[in-house]
């Protein structure tokens, strides 16, 4: 294990990766890292600027010989997704993160590492301070809260950047070039109960499902991985229906854009079932590690005694909600028909929370298709309105349509011709890349997006490639040499 990652190859984007590690950075936390890349740009003598939501651009002049080259904005997001294993102390708002290598790996200890997106900023930042690189004019963009709004594209203005040409350096497969990614949709439910005396003949319990792999919503989800909010409430059904057990409260899933790893429920069990609803959980665990054997075998889930809670949520609404959780789709809903293994359309169930006397639900629906997204969108109000909720529909965001006869497309292809001696796979990608909001307030750019490659992003188990991470540098630089004049 080798922990000192700044001395990785290219020693330039490794130094500015280790630094980002050591800067918290949560969406919508990541002041300090706007600091930190403000004052990076500043000293490096470059024009610098905060636009009104909190984006950093950073304008670097073109070097000698370059000035006729079309312009360059190199973009890549300052946020990062928190996430760790529930064994893990560990404060995304304060603590550094434990990024070591092994075996040609980047990783971090118990949490998310933070290459999503923290290698395209850090390459960004290696060119902005590079003295030999040969480019054009470029102009970096960074923006904020990417991961639970995309907020800092969103309200990006018409007019503040110059260039023709947006790179975005947010994909995780080397060798790939993106050319279109989904749109997407939050759905929001949530259900209003009332709060019901938890009676003496009842023991409190608490049921824990954890060890599930999670993962990014977009880019894991035809990985059939376990949603732990759809495995608990597949055993809370069954636990109620059989056993008489009551729900108080339900916690499953922290992030909307994230699979849910774990999921904890305080129930309230007759005394004389406690053994009865044991041998349960015993079952159901038995059951979920059958089959779910190939991708989720480090599955737990167990049952054991808690203080008794204040109250349990009125039967109506706890039928209502289980019902409605369990008849929610989840997972790949479509996949496309024009691009072979492309994941058309798709729904993640998120979050499950009880807030006081409400039970939140949270979903994230993405498409490349706008029409199959507002299908998706139909069945889940009919689903939750059937069962008493309240629901509504927010944080909408566009997909981007590839362009078959993007310049920048031909020329970064044919540089990584020049350099590998094969042609990059041409790709749309399920996720939600900013470059859907960004060409709607910039329709004259050409996009592309790239990167190397990422494993598990969104999950404690995320990782990145060194020997790509050097390959998409020389990719990049390559790339900034060749590109087209105006």
């Amino acid at each position: 294990m080798n922990t000192n990652i700044s001395n990785l190859t290219p020693q330039n984007l490794w130094h500015y990766f280790h630094a980002l590690t050591q800067i918290p950075r949560p969406s919508k936390n990541e002041g300090e890292a706007v600091r930190f890349v403000e004052k990076e740009g500043k000293a490096l003598g470059l024009e610098t600027f905060k636009d009104e939501i909190g984006n950093v651009i950073i304008r670097k002049p073109a070097t000698p010989g370059m000035e006729k080259a079309k312009g360059v904005v190199l973009q890549a997001h300052l946020d990062m997704v928190p996430q760790k294993n529930s064994d893990k102390q560990h404060d995304f708002t304060k603590d550094p993160i434990e990024a070591y290598e092994e075996e040609g790996w980047v990783k971090a200890n118990g949490t998310t590492l933070g290459a999503d997106n923290g290698i395209g900023v850090a390459a960004a930042l290696a060119v902005l301070a590079s003295k030999e690189l040969k480019h054009g004019p470029i102009e970096a963009l960074f923006t904020i809260d990417e991961e639970t709004g995309m907020t800092g594209a969103n309200h990006l203005k018409p007019g503040i950047l110059k260039g023709d040409i947006l790179i975005n350096m947010d994909s995780e497969d080397e060798g790939e070039l993106y050319v279109g990614c989904a749109g997407g949709t939050d759905a929001n439910a949530v259900f209003t109960f009332m709060e019901e005396e938890f009676p003496e003949d009842y023991k409190g319990m608490k049921i824990r499902l954890t060890g599930l792999k999670g993962g990014h919503s977009g880019m894991d989800i035809n990985l059939e991985r376990g949603n732990a909010n759809k495995l608990m409430f597949r055993l809370l059904k069954y636990l109620v229906a059989n056993e008489e057990v009551r729900l108080s409260s339900i916690e499953g899933g922290s992030l909307r854009n994230a699979i849910p790893r774990e999921a904890f429920a305080i129930v309230g069990v007759p005394k004389e079932k406690v053994e009865s609803a044991q041998k349960t959980v015993a079952r159901f665990k038995a059951i979920y590690l059958d089959e779910l054997k190939s991708v989720e075998p480090h599955l737990e889930l167990t049952i054991e005694p808690t203080q008794a809670p204040a109250f349990l949520m009125d039967e109506m609404t706890q039928d209502d909600l289980i019902n409605a959780i369990q008849a929610c789709p989840n997972g790949v809903i479509r996949m496309s028909t024009d691009i072979p293994g492309l994941v058309e359309t798709s729904l993640n169930l998120a979050i499950v929370q009880t807030i006081h006397k409400e039970v939140h639900v949270k979903a994230l629906i993405r498409s490349s298709v706008d029409t199959a997204k507002e299908d998706v969108e139909s069945t889940l109000e009919s689903i939750f309105l059937l069962a008493g909720a309240n629901v509504w529909f927010d944080g909408q965001y566009p997909g981007w349509k590839p362009n078959p006869d993007s310049e920048i497309l031909k020329t970064m292809q044919s540089v990584y011709q020049n350099k590998w001696g094969k042609t990059p796979e041409i790709k749309a990608i399920h996720a939600g890349l900013e470059c859907g909001i960004l060409g709607s307030a910039y329709p004259n750019w050409d996009m592309i997006s790239f990167g190397p490659t990422i494993r598990f992003p969104h999950s404690p188990d995320e990782k990145v490639n060194v020997e790509t991470v050097q390959k998409f540098w020389e990719f990049l630089i390559a790339t900034l040499e060749n590109i087209p004049n105006k």
